[in-house]
């Protein structure tokens, strides 16, 4: 993880007259960073209180939020004991009166026990089985999943519990240029020339953060030079030097540089390329998508980017993806551990990577999977609409978080600050109905129909 002292270190600035909003991403990847600064952006472009942002958490995603003004960042521990308490504290002392959560389902729950109103954003509603019940906040404010091309049975089941349950399209960030008409490349017909290659956050529990790109990165620059690629750029969390040494070490196109990109960044870079290749998180295909950029998945880094890269080589009706040789991993075999919850597959994928990253086959590995970007490329200039994956989910979900954040916050101005210490209570007769109707708020809703 970067170095992250300097923004633990930012003073709170003054909470008066302020609605104090606290933001938490998943520490898995880079995608819940992204759908943060998009609910932010959308937040700026409407008529809002006067709010003031806090960040918990979020530690690997921090960097792609410093276009926003968050006034401090302050870690949790992991035991979720103590992260009860740390939140419960930073509630009180910041003022916290409502949160945004992606992803994380312990810091939903910590801030939910000490009574802030929170939106949580489940992006990957299609993953859940049973399994994975318990660590989901399924009491939270505003549950919103978004919605999907695909929702198994199983995933069914457990969102049927989510008491807030409201289906948002893609929380994606609005383009900044201008869009493609009709979901078509604005320079179709012309050879790819420009590539991006997005790694994403590279940062797993259990997964060494070189393993992926070390298999990876050398197949895919060989295979930009090998089909004319002129300039390329690697955009993602790489450890120290090692970008450099890979380059330096790989057939690479004429013009290829490294380093990460802020949200607003990556967006200008991905509009401005001929062609993206990436691990396929869905924030960043839903982008590409809604750009019209043409788009080849690289091997699956996690669980869910098997799903991202079916959908979209289904999506868009031909097969756009490059899967991991099958003596590296079996895909079916890792989806059929998913009953037993997300952790059993991840453990699966993790250990297939980095025994790849470790043994004797690293060439033919990296063979197969320089042929198989190649064909993906070459297999891409036959797709004549690059958007329909996105304009299946659609793409207001930032605007839609950010109304029900404004929801939340509507109520808790009438509301007692979670953070003053408790009123002495009025000699009055309790109001019975009080609770009853709170009883009634808090029942399951009837599930609506997948989307």
């Amino acid at each position: 993880m970067p170095s992250i002292t300097a923004m633990n270190s930012a003073a709170p600035a003054t909470r008066s007259g302020l609605l104090t909003v606290a933001l938490v991403g998943a520490e898995f990847g880079w995608g819940s960073s992204g759908k943060l600064s998009a609910v932010l952006s959308a937040l700026h472009d409407r008529p809002t209180p006067p709010l003031r942002f806090i960040g918990m958490a979020s530690g690997l995603g921090r960097p792609l939020l410093a276009e926003h003004t968050v006034d401090g960042w302050y870690d949790l521990p992991d035991d979720p004991g103590r992260m009860t308490l740390a939140v419960d504290e930073l509630v009180r002392s910041q003022g916290v009166r409502a949160a945004v959560v992606v992803l994380d389902g312990a810091a939903a729950t910590a801030l939910l026990s000490s009574g802030v109103p929170t939106v949580f954003i489940d992006s990957l509603p299609f993953l859940w089985s049973e399994g994975d019940r318990a660590a989901l906040p399924l009491d939270a404010t505003v549950y919103c999943a978004q919605k999907s091309v695909e929702l198994p049975p199983e995933c069914r089941t457990v969102l049927a519990d989510a008491r807030g349950l409201r289906w948002v399209e893609a929380v994606i960030a609005r383009p900044r240029a201008a869009e493609p008409e009709h979901g078509s490349r604005r320079d179709a017909g012309r050879p790819y020339r420009r590539a991006l290659v997005s790694l994403g956050g590279l940062r797993a529990p259990g997964l060494d953060p070189e393993h992926y790109p070390r298999l990876v990165v050398p197949a895919v620059l060989e295979a930009l030079a090998a089909y004319g690629i002129e300039e390329a750029h690697i955009a993602g969390n790489l450890p120290g030097d090692l970008a450099g040494r890979l380059i330096d070490s790989s057939a690479a196109p004429p013009r290829t540089t490294a380093g990460p990109l802020g949200h607003g960044a990556f967006l200008d870079r991905l509009g401005a390329c001929d062609v993206l290749l990436t691990s396929p998180g869905l924030t960043t295909l839903l982008e590409a998508g809604g750009l019209s950029v043409p788009t080849v998945c690289l091997p699956p880094q996690n669980l869910s980017q098997i799903f991202n890269g079916r959908y979209h080589s289904r999506a868009l009706g031909a097969e756009l993806r490059v899967p991991w040789p099958q003596d590296v991993l079996v895909e079916d075999e890792a989806l059929a551990l998913r009953s037993e919850g997300e952790n059993h597959a991840l453990e699966r994928i993790y250990g297939a990577i980095g025994a790849a990253a470790r043994g004797d086959d690293r060439q033919h590995i990296g063979h197969a999977l320089r042929d198989g970007v190649l064909d993906a490329l070459h297999r891409s200039t036959g797709v004549g609409r690059w958007d329909t994956l996105t304009t299946t989910v659609g793409t207001g979900g930032a605007a839609q978080v950010a109304d029900a954040l404004l929801e939340v916050l509507g109520a808790t101005v009438h509301s007692p600050d979670p953070s003053a210490p408790p009123a002495p209570p009025e000699p009055r007769e309790p109001r019975v109905a009080v609770g009853a109707e709170a009883t009634r708020r808090r029942s399951p809703r009837a599930f609506p129909p997948a989307p």
